[in-house]
This record gives structure tokens, sequence and C-alpha cells, in this order.
């Protein structure tokens, strides 16, 4: 892959890092430091801990309307709101969070972090350590445990003894799991949106190849390459990582109504020309090596294929029993990468859910961040109570 289709042709060339860094504008950021190090569940501790978050709405005197909002592998805190200096996406659950909506902030106080290891103000490969040098490489391998003990640690801070809701797809979804696992007394309601209680084999391998993508790179060098100039990260390895799960997270119906086997206008790819496909994959990469650290990602991927609810748990029956919260499972009915078996497995395990509900979607998994309507009426069930009778909400038998 060479520079032009990493990022763009005529493009600036991109930093070698995507993360937030210290002088950046903070946006709608706060920051929560940890006092002490965060012990790690593969053995450690990690120093000088901290996570930016975001909330919306305000904090009821009981302290009973808290809910927390977890982002999957590519996000970050900004759940809601435009793009502005210092955030640059608009708010990836947008629709979901506000006045009037279905997280509405005249009644909700909601609560979302950039998990650690991420690369948007938590710390993270591109943050510094307690000692001013980067972490790059030396970052240590994170657990989803990891991750929900530096959020209990937020929770904590912000005088939050139970959530009301804790939410969450794909990534978001595992920790929301672990939350209800690892603190079954601080979770009042659960929604899993397209996850599994533990890594597929087959997920482990999508994943794996696109660790492989990244650490190939030249410029990867062992993680420590933040510090290089423009264009000097490893834009393509990152991008190469990009394209592998971008089409995992889609549906290949929905790339065949879109794309065919069409040629991108103006390119023959008999001649070295592109098609259309290939140039949608392009242009996806092109904008995560923007705002995205290639190390975080690394790092969140890896956690990612760690995931096992029942580790040391006695399995993950086991673990599953513990969950004492209002839970709702739901999946993608065109989820090719986290299929719906593996959310009827957790529906069938956890006590209080019911037949895993179904999100008619032909986005595969993206559907669970593009369907706000249908995620919006399971928010309302556990949050109000109510069922919304609608076909899109069926039980898969």
């Amino acid at each position: 892959m060479t520079a032009t289709r990493a990022t763009a042709p005529g493009a600036a060339l991109p930093p070698a890092t995507g993360a937030w860094r210290e002088g950046d504008p903070p946006g709608r950021r706060r920051w929560h430091h940890r006092e002490g190090p965060l012990p790690l569940e593969g053995g450690g501790r990690l120093p000088g801990v901290r996570l930016a978050y975001e909330t919306w709405g305000r904090l009821a005197p009981d302290r009973s309307n808290a809910v927390l909002v977890l982002h999957a592998l590519t996000g970050d805190s900004h759940v809601a709101g435009p793009a502005a200096p210092g955030h640059p996406t608009p708010g990836w659950w947008d629709g979901l969070v506000g006045p009037g909506r279905a997280l509405d902030t005249d009644r909700w106080f909601v609560v979302a972090p950039n998990v650690l290891g991420g690369c948007q103000g938590s710390t993270g490969p591109a943050a510094p350590r307690p000692d001013g040098r980067r972490w790059g490489g030396a970052f240590p391998r994170l657990t989803q445990r990891d991750q929900v003990r530096a959020e209990a640690g937020l929770a904590d801070a912000l005088g939050i003894d139970r959530w009301a809701l804790v939410l969450g797809g794909s990534m978001g979804g595992m920790r929301a799991l672990e939350w209800a696992v690892s603190h079954p007394g601080r979770v009042d309601a659960l929604l899993l949106l397209a996850c599994p209680a533990a890594a597929s084999a087959d997920q482990i391998a999508w994943t794996s190849a696109q660790l492989h993508a990244i650490r190939a790179d030249p410029h990867w060098r062992g993680g420590d390459y933040h510090d290089a100039g423009p264009g000097r990260g490893p834009h393509a390895g990152l991008g190469a990582a990009r394209r592998i799960a971008h089409v995992t997270y889609r549906a290949a119906a929905e790339l065949e109504a879109r794309f065919g086997n069409r040629p991108q206008g103006g390119e023959d790819p008999r001649h070295g020309g592109r098609y259309q496909v290939e140039s949608y994959l392009d242009h996806q990469a092109a904008k995560l090596v923007r705002r995205f650290d290639a190390a975080s990602y690394v790092v969140l991927a890896e956690a990612m294929n760690a995931h096992d609810v029942g580790r040391g748990r006695g399995g993950v029956a086991a673990a599953l029993r513990r969950v004492r919260a209002r839970t709702l499972v739901a999946g993608v009915d065109s989820d090719r990468l986290f299929p719906l078996a593996q959310q009827g497995g957790l529906a069938a395990g956890i006590p209080s859910a019911d037949d895993v509900r179904v999100i008619a979607s032909p986005y595969g998994h993206d559907g669970f961040l593009l369907e706000t309507e249908q995620i919006a009426a399971l928010v309302g069930e556990l949050l109000h109570g109510a069922r919304v009778p609608d076909d899109r909400h069926r039980l898969l038998s």
C-alpha cells in the first residue's frame, strides 16, 4: 500500500499518531487521575493512570440517575455532539444522547470514558509515563478487567455507587459485561449489544491479521514511533488493519449492493485502477490514520482477544450467573463478526435476560452504531419498563 493510498491523493502527510496530545484543544473532556498504580490482571502495576471522560446532564442528589456508555474499538468519549476542536469526529451515538432522546439528559447523567489504553486523552501508548517519556512499545498488555477496574475508579471519584444502566456494543459490550460480573451490586440495568461472552477463534484470527499488518510496517519500530515526523508513523499498517476490520464490520450483501465489481469512476482495475469497494476501504483507512493511534489499536485489539468472562471464575456459565442487573441482550441479524448465536448464549446464561433481541439491519456489525432508533427502544425498555411492540425487535426463536 502506498502513502497516497494510506492517506488521500494530494492530502498533507498525517502525523505519526492521531492520538490526542497535551496542548491539543481539550474539547468537552474532563480527566480523572487515579491515586496510586493500577494492579493489572496479568501481573504488575500501571502507574500514572488517568481517564478522559465526558458527561451530559446532571447527577441527581441521590446519585441514582447515572448511566455509563462504553465505546467500541476505535471510539472514544465523544458519544454526543458535533466535531469540534479536540473532537475530530461527531458523536458516535449522537442520536441517542441529549434532551428528549432515549438517554434524556434532562433526566439522566450520562458518563462516557475513553477506555484505558485508548488514544483520546486516557493513558495509553501515546501518553507520557510518569518520567515524561512516552509509553510506546513498553505499554503493558491489558484485559477488559483492567479497563473496568480503571472505570470503577472513575465512578468512585464521581461518587457513583450504582449505575442505573451500563451499555455498550462490540468492545464496549465486553466491558459492560465485565462491569456486571465484576461489580454485580453496582449495575441496576445492562444492555449488551453485538458482543460475546468470550472471543472466538474466528474473531481472534481476524484480529491477528490486523495486528500482523501493523507490526509489519517498517515505521512501527516496536511501537516507539510517536515522536517521529509527519508521514513517519505506521500509517500503512494501521490502514491495512482498518481495511481488514471494516470488511468484517459490514455485511457481504450490503457491499455487493453498494459496489458490486464496478470500477471506481475514472479508474480501470486492468491498468492499476481500483474497484469501488477498494476506494471505499481506502477512504475508511485514510480517516482512521488521522484520528487514531496504531499502538492503541494493538493494545485494545489484544484486550479484545483476551476477553473471556469465565476466566478464573469457573467458566462462562458460572460467570454469567453472577449478573444481577436487569439485562437485555441484542445482536444484529447481518453481523458476521459477532454472530447472533453468541448473543443467544449470553441471553441464555444471564438469569435476568430473556431471549436475545434482534436488530434488523443490512449494515452488519456496524448496525449497533447505525440503527439508533432500534437501540433507543431497547434503552427505553430498560430505563422505563415499556416494551415497544415492533417487528424490528422480534425475539430470536
